[in-house]
């Protein structure tokens, strides 16, 4: 390795390995994927190529000040809370904040009673998988066999 190479770089309250390309890199932060990583670094003109670890330091500030704060400039098809409920903005979250919001909107649900809150307060199945044959929790219910 050579002299001033970052073998961890802090993007977004994340550790980030130095040792990985830059698109690879930022999906180390939870609520960046591929494809929006890849259009972060297409919009800021960063060689998509280099090592998170290579860069210097003007281009990771830059970097990271695009991801904590101006990732909302991007279009919005790419964000991943888009109207949200109590602000109506689009929005993208990252990190603790996806948690959180997920767990928000699960107690919304189950406050005003629609379907989906009341499959999740009981531990059912949400998305309209089969529940007859899986997912079942406990002794195991089915046959009986009988003694021979």
């Amino acid at each position: 390795m050579e002299e001033g190479f970052k073998h961890i770089v802090r993007i977004a309250d994340t550790d980030l390995d130095g040792r990985k390309s830059v698109i690879h890199a930022l999906t180390g932060i939870k609520g960046i994927g591929l494809r929006l990583a890849r259009s972060i670094v297409y919009s800021l003109g960063i060689d998509h190529s280099k090592k998170l670890g290579e860069m210097d330091d003007e281009s990771i500030a830059r970097l990271k000040k695009f991801v904590e704060e101006e990732i909302e400039s991007l279009p919005s098809w790419l964000l991943n809370r888009r109207k949200d409920y109590h602000t109506g903005r689009d929005l993208h979250i990252l990190n603790k904040d996806i948690d959180f919001a997920k767990m928000l909107d699960t107690e919304r649900m189950i406050k005003i009673r629609a379907y989906r809150g009341m499959r999740h307060a009981r531990g059912y199945k949400v998305r309209g998988q089969r529940t007859r044959s899986t997912g079942r929790k406990g002794a195991t219910v089915g046959v009986i066999r009988r003694k021979k």
